[in-house]
């Protein structure tokens, strides 16, 4: 499977994100292409991570499969030969879509980030340490990081186009998308990582945090949509090497946030774009942990025909 900076198929092409181009099928479908671009620190790298793509567009679909009878969802197809049996302009592009494409019903998306946070790390730990807050709300006092939350906590956040995600709290989000809406992003959220915290754990991770997003289809119903508990969504961490008080070694881009914070430390790199080419060892480290984190959660190897 080769790599994948940037797509071009048939198609009209409405949206590109940090990691996945979305073209218009039709009234009411989309296809969602998962490259192989990473980033980190909110820059994109120049260079691409090798099955990235497959592995966030395939665990999105094994999770979607798991979580059917949960609440319901965008995923029509992620198969490439189905793909293209119900999307003909797509006929020759197989190549460019086995393993990381997904077809999807079309939603009005919900401006809202739906963050579940099982365990204090990451910008909540940051916030906690400094002020005992998490979204300017109190937390109960002596939390070490990474501290398991019991309960776990809904912490919403808006969706920036650029930068990083802000933190707000549930009554702004009221304001943003009315009381009863709210109520049902959060129950449906909480229900989502129940399930997934209780499957990923029996295969061995932590899902720490993670975030989700909805939107409202044509028949207005709220379904669960864009990738869903990823290792670029998601911290994941191995249960057995789980310890209170530290930060904790997680299956995601790891290695690459090690490499461009010896790089800033350096004085080598300025944090703002073009970052440092990366080296191959850090390339092949860093896609080895998603394959891994595939691995770990559906008990298989990630095989793309």
């Amino acid at each position: 499977m080769t790599t994948m900076l940037a797509s071009d198929l048939p198609l009209e092409k409405i949206g590109r994100g940090k990691v996945r181009d979305i073209y218009a099928v039709d009234a009411d479908r989309l296809l969602l292409l998962t490259t192989d671009r990473i980033s980190a620190f909110d820059v994109v790298m120049a260079e691409t991570i090798p099955m990235k793509g497959a592995v966030l567009t395939q665990i999105s679909a094994w999770w979607f499969n798991q979580l059917g009878g949960v609440v319901p969802h965008h995923m029509i197809s992620s198969d490439a030969d189905d793909i293209i049996a119900q999307v003909p302009a797509l006929a020759g592009q197989r190549a460019a879509l086995a393993g990381r494409a997904m077809l999807c019903r079309r939603t009005t998306v919900f401006p809202i980030e739906c963050v579940i946070r099982g365990y204090l790390t990451g910008s909540a730990w940051k916030e906690y340490a400094a002020s005992g807050t998490l979204a300017g709300e109190k937390l109960p006092a002596g939390l070490l990081e990474s501290a398991k939350l019991e309960p776990w906590i809904f912490s919403p956040a808006t969706k920036a186009e650029t930068g990083h995600d802000e933190n707000i709290t549930i009554a702004q989000m009221r304001e943003v998308v009315g009381a009863e809406d709210a109520y049902t992003l959060e129950s449906m959220s909480r229900a989502v990582y129940t399930q997934g915290e209780a499957i990923a754990r029996e295969q061995g991770i932590i899902i720490a945090d993670t975030k989700f997003e909805f939107g409202r289809d044509r028949d207005g119903r709220i379904i669960l949509i864009d990738e869903v508990m990823t290792p670029d969504s998601s911290r994941f961490w191995a249960a057995d090497a789980y310890q209170p008080g530290r930060p904790q070694p997680s299956f995601d881009k790891q290695p690459l946030r090690d490499y461009l914070d010896a790089e800033r430390r350096a004085g080598r790199w300025n944090g703002e774009a073009p970052p440092p080419p990366l080296p191959a060892a850090v390339v092949e480290a860093t896609s080895k942990r998603y394959l891994e984190a595939y691995r770990r959660l559906t008990g298989k190897e990630l095989v793309v025909d």
